[in-house]
C-alpha cells in the first residue's frame, strides 16, 4: 500500500507528534508500506506566531495538490490540523477522496492559554475539520470519550509505542557526565516549555534534589529567568536524551492537558518511575492502577511517591507498549482513498438497474 502522510509536524521540529510520526514511519514500512511523507519542509514556510522552533507552511494548497497528483496513494492520512492539514482536506474533499485523521494534540487548550480563544470556539473549529474523516485516530480512551462527549464521530482508539532499544534500561540511575555532580534526587522534564505543559507545577514544587529541563518553546525565557537554579539543557540528539533519562530519579509530568505524552514512555523504558497528575495521558500510559509510577493530584505528593517505585517496573510498564502493534493498528483504520468514489459509482449502478 502507497500512504500519503500529510503532517505539519515533521523534523526538524522536536516534540511528541514528529516522534511519533518517526516511528510510525519507520514500522510502517518495515511491514512493506510506502510512506510518502508531506511536510513543511516541502513548502515556503514562517514560523507560527508565538512558538518558536515550528515553522508551518505558507498557502500550500497549489504545491500539495501537485504533490498528492503525482503520488496517486492508495490512502491519505491527515496527521495534524495546522495549513497542511487544512490544504490536504480541502483537496480530498474537491476530489471526493476518502482519508483518515488524528487528534494528538489538546489544540483548543492551547488555544485557550495562548490566544485566550474560547474552548467551545476551538471545539467547534476542530470537530469541523474531523468530519469529513473516515476515521479519526486518538491515542488514549479517555481523549477518545472527550471527543465523543463533544459530538466528534468515527473515533478509532488508537496507541503509541516506545523504542525499547534506544532507550535501554539501568537498574540504577547513571550520571549524566556533561552536568558533573547533581544533587540527588533528580527530576526531570522532557517536552515543549510552552503553555499547555503546566511547567510550572513542576518548577515551583518544593522539593530536594536537582531539577532538570530539556526542551524549548515560547514560554523558555521567561521561566529560565525565574528559576535559574533549574538545569536547562535545550534540545538534545535522541541518543543523549536517552543518558538524561537515564541519570534521572523521577520523570515529573505537570500537564494536565496530555493526550498521550511519549517522554513518560522513554523515560519508563529506561527505569525512571514518573510522577504526574491521574489525568488522560498519564493513566493510559502509567496505567490505573499505575505501574511504574504515581498519579496524584498532589503532584508533590506523587513525586515522593515516585521515588520508591521499583525501576524494573517501570521498564516493564513500557514493555505493553510497542511500536509494531501500534502501526498494525494505525494501518487497519486506513481506508481505500478512492472509496468514495466507488461507493457512489456502485450506488448510482443499483439506481439505473432499480429505474430500468
Amino acid at each position: 500500500m502507497k500512504l500519503a502522510l500529510v503532517t505539519d509536524a515533521w523534523q526538524p521540529q522536536v516534540n511528541g507528534v514528529v516522534t511519533t510520526l518517526v516511528e510510525l514511519v519507520r514500522e510502517l514500512e518495515n511491514l512493506g508500506h510506502t510512506v510518502e511523507v508531506i511536510h513543511p519542509g516541502l513548502f515556503k514556510t514562517r514560523p507560527c506566531p508565538g512558538y518558536a522552533g515550528i515553522d508551518l507552511a505558507v498557502r500550500p494548497g497549489n504545491a500539495l495538490a501537485q504533490l498528492l497528483d503525482s503520488c496517486a496513494p492508495d490512502a491519505i492520512h491527515l496527521a495534524t490540523e495546522g495549513p497542511l492539514g487544512w490544504a490536504a482536506r480541502s483537496y480530498c474533499r474537491k476530489r471526493k477522496l476518502a482519508f483518515t485523521s488524528a487528534y494528538h494534540t489538546r489544540f483548543p487548550e492551547i488555544l485557550q492559554a495562548a490566544l485566550k480563544v474560547p474552548l467551545w470556539l476551538g471545539y467547534a473549529l476542530f470537530r469541523y475539520f474531523h468530519k469529513a474523516s473516515s476515521g479519526v485516530m486518538v491515542p488514549t480512551p479517555s481523549v477518545l470519550r472527550l471527543l465523543d462527549g463533544k459530538g466528534f464521530k468515527r473515533l478509532r482508539s488508537w496507541t503509541h509505542g516506545v523504542d525499547v532499544e534506544l532507550f535501554p534500561y539501568t537498574e540504577e540511575p547513571r550520571v549524566y557526565a556533561p552536568l558533573g555532580h547533581m544533587a540527588r534526587p533528580v527530576s526531570l522534564f522532557v517536552g515543549r516549555v510552552s503553555y499547555e505543559k503546566n511547567i510550572e507545577a513542576f518548577l515551583q514544587m518544593d522539593i530536594p534534589g536537582t531539577k532538570i529541563v530539556c526542551g524549548v518553546g515560547p514560554l523558555e525565557n521567561n521561566l529560565k529567568a525565574r528559576f535559574s537554579h533549574v538545569r536547562w539543557l535545550g534540545v538534545l540528539p535522541r541518543d543523549e536524551l536517552a543518558q538524561v533519562y537515564s541519570a534521572a530519579d523521577v520523570f515529573v509530568m505537570p500537564s494536565l492537558s496530555e493526550t498521550f505524552g511519549l517522554v513518560m514512555l522513554e523515560a519508563m523504558a529506561c527505569g525512571t518511575p514518573v510522577a504526574a497528575f491521574p489525568v488522560d495521558g498519564p493513566d493510559e500510559v502509567v496505567g490505573n492502577p499505575p505501574q511504574g509510577g504515581v498519579l496524584h493530584a498532589d503532584l508533590t505528593k506523587a513525586w515522593y511517591g515516585a521515588l520508591s517505585v521499583p525501576r524494573h517496573e517501570a521498564r516493564a510498564r513500557a514493555m505493553h507498549f510497542g511500536w509494531a502493534y501500534a502501526a498494525l493498528l494505525f494501518a487497519g483504520y486506513l481506508v481505500p482513498a478512492r472509496r468514495v468514489q466507488s461507493d457512489r459509482k456502485a450506488l448510482d449502478q443499483d439506481v439505473t438497474q432499480m429505474s430500468s
